[in-house]
């Protein structure tokens, strides 16, 4: 098959005039919105909007730009998940938040409105309340939404997990009435730990289902699929155990009938393709050797899969179906957009209105209308609009070989008029290790730090995200071994290619990162000249028994596969078991409540460095927060004395000016 490349490519140039520097707070605010969508007729605009730390729900009349409704729910929870579900009606959950580098935690909670706040219920919830009167008492199951179903103007296809499930067939599709509540089931799957997928005509049709265990008890992560006949019975076509290890998971259904799905070998990142509705056959569509697909560009009317999006660097759009008519409207609107990403984010029922998405690595965010009939984009907002895009930095993606042979791939977030030699550089490991990853664009961590001249290194070490799950499982039992080898080896890198001056490199990280903060200078003591631990895991005994991951038998098998099973090796991946080579200067910071990396973990080893001789410069125990901190006064705190203790290590200042930026496609 033929496929289309379209490239964002990003040089930067030497600048001109040094700029008065924006304050801390210009980067730790959040975003105006967090996402939009246009109603089905295209008469409204729904936002998702921050509003001091919490998000509400704000409808728009396109027309008039007119205000129509805020959605604001109580006890300071925020909107999330929002979807139309006809013309005039959106259903949407709640969450709270707790923190940066935890997901907000949803309530179990859906509510619907109509877009001028008329009609309003709480559909699920717990207890006995709402518009009708009638008691809506629910126990441990929780629902997500799966599909709107927006040409029926009253009903939802929703999810509903059991954790207690008597026959142990945990998930069940229901249909949800979003005026009284009423709940149908249409369909129970095979077996506990599923998924149940629609087919073009919104019935139940697959299960994709999980075990995380693997034959020696260890922590893994298979899945097995089940097709849903029309005599209402589940047959299991594809299994990891039965087909030497692949892994087929379905991903949607177009409304043509296609069938889109991945194929996972375990080793390779996963294919992506179709799979025949009456064989199972797996036709391959997408296969990359070194990412795996990141996201989608699908087609505003029909769910047609156009092009899938690869993450290795700077983000490529391949397209898969280039004689899809909008295939080659995307190509436009890519072209008109150089150096950006771009993508449809939601459409009218009929196609003819499209919002369209455009980021990149100095560019926050924005929104787009376009109208099919006049051929033209309409400006709608941008997600930060205090930012001015020339004033950012660039960021550059890079590779390199590491010690052990394996090509590895980060970025670099270069100082804005720098021409990007001999810089003072932080070193920035993100979290997980296992599964998270770095990914370009706009992140206002790094755009703070270059603010100040300081270039950032982030690297996708082994056990990253996106590059298959044979690179993620790399990770265990590697954290204090491989996975240091990797951050230091970038390290030194950057160095060989006279980018950070090697006198003046500190490392941070938060979480994870936190704890490659600590551990990289035992590794590689002569590297660093300091490091910033935020809110990370320093301690394997503490982690196994006071985080939120132990209080689970498959957190439990998580950590030990991952530590390793016995003391010894625990001890020897743990950061305050090396605290007398801690032999640099480090700063600490964490959330009182955080229940992932539980604060004792940052007591128990500013206690440590301490009795080495080598106290912390300082130390935060955030009041109120939890994993990353939330509140922008608290990371206005964190980030003013992250960046003083950076300036009495590394500090320095490069001239700040305006970048060139060029892009191809190719």
């Amino acid at each position: 098959m033929r496929s289309a490349i379209l490239a964002l490519g990003l040089l930067a140039g030497a600048g001109a005039n040094a700029a008065e520097l924006p304050s801390v707070e210009h980067f730790m605010r959040y975003n105006t919105y967090s996402s939009a969508r246009i109603s089905p007729d295209g008469k409204f605009l729904a936002i998702g909007v921050d509003r001091n730390g919490q998000d509400v729900l704000t409808v728009i009349r396109l027309a008039d730009m007119q205000l129509m409704k805020v959605n604001v729910l109580p006890e300071e929870k925020s909107v999330s998940g929002y979807r139309w579900i006809s013309n005039d009606r959106l259903i949407f959950t709640s969450v709270q938040k707790f923190g940066s580098f935890a997901q907000p935690r949803g309530t179990g909670e859906w509510y619907a409105v109509n877009a001028d706040g008329s009609k309003p219920e709480a559909v699920i919830f717990y207890g006995s309340r709402g518009t009708t009167g009638r008691a809506k008492s629910l126990g441990n199951e929780s629902y997500s939404l799966l599909d709107p179903l927006v040409d029926d103007p009253r009903n939802v296809l929703m999810t509903a997990v059991y954790p207690r499930s008597k026959d142990g067939a945990g998930t069940e599709l229901v249909l949800v009435d979003t005026f009284t509540g009423a709940r149908k089931s249409l369909a129970r799957a095979p077996r506990e730990n599923c998924s149940i997928q629609v087919d073009e005509k919104k019935k139940p049709r697959y299960a994709v289902c999980y075990d995380d265990k693997n034959e020696q008890g260890q922590f893994d992560t298979r899945t097995e699929l089940h097709v849903l006949g029309d005599d209402g019975k589940w047959t299991l076509v594809s299994n990891a155990d039965i087909d030497g290890g692949k892994q087929l998971r379905v991903q949607w259904a177009a409304e043509d009938g296609t069938i889109y799905a991945e194929l996972d070998d375990g080793k390779a990142p996963a294919a992506f393709g179709t799979v025949d509705r009456a064989t199972g056959e797996f036709t391959e569509l997408f296969k990359d050797p070194v990412s795996e697909v990141a996201g989608f560009v699908v087609s505003p009317v029909g769910d047609k899969a156009l092009g899938v999006i690869t993450a290795a660097g700077i983000p490529k759009v391949t397209l898969i179906d280039e004689e899809h008519p909008d295939a080659q409207l995307y190509a436009s609107l890519a072209a008109a957009f150089p150096g950006q990403m771009v993508n449809f984010s939601t459409a009218t029922r009929d196609g003819n209105q499209i919002i369209v998405s455009v980021f990149s690595d100095r560019n926050p965010g924005e929104l787009f209308l376009y109208d099919r009939s006049s051929g033209k984009a309409r400006f709608l907002m941008k997600g930060r609009d205090w930012v001015k895009n020339e004033d950012s930095a660039t960021v550059r993606a890079f590779d390199f070989v590491n010690r052990d042979g394996m090509r590895i791939y980060g970025y670099l977030t270069i100082p804005k008029g720098s021409d990007g030699k001999n810089l003072p550089m932080i070193v920035n490991p993100h979290g997980g290790p296992m599964g998270p990853r770095d990914n370009w664009g706009y992140n206002p961590e790094t755009q703070l730090f270059a603010s100040r001249g300081y270039a950032t290194l982030q690297v996708n070490f082994r056990g990253s995200g996106g590059f298959g799950k044979a690179f993620e499982d790399m990770a265990y039992g590697q954290w204090n071994t491989g996975i240091m080898h990797d951050i230091i080896d970038a390290t030194r890198w950057a160095i060989k290619e006279g980018i950070a001056d090697p006198g003046r490199i500190c490392i941070y990280g938060g979480s994870f990162g936190g704890y490659s903060a600590m551990m990289a200078p035992v590794v590689d003591p002569e590297l660093y000249k300091c490091a910033f631990g935020y809110v990370g895991m320093y301690d394997a005994q503490i982690q196994m028994k006071l985080s939120d991951t132990s209080k689970s038998s498959s957190g439990m098998r998580y950590l030990q596969r991952a530590f390793g099973p016995t003391r010894a090796e625990q001890d020897a991946m743990s950061p305050i078991t090396h605290a007398s080579k801690i032999d640099l200067p480090v700063y600490l910071a964490a959330g009182a409540r955080d229940a992932r990396c539980p604060p004792e973990h940052t007591e128990a080893l500013f206690a440590a460095l301490k009795a080495a001789g080598n106290t912390p410069e300082g130390m935060i125990v955030q009041s109120g927060e939890a994993h990353g901190f939330y509140d922008v006064g608290n990371r206005v705190k964190l980030y003013t004395e992250m960046l003083a203790f950076f300036n009495r290590h590394i500090g320095g200042k490069v001239e700040v000016g305006t970048a060139e930026r060029t892009a191809s496609v190719d």
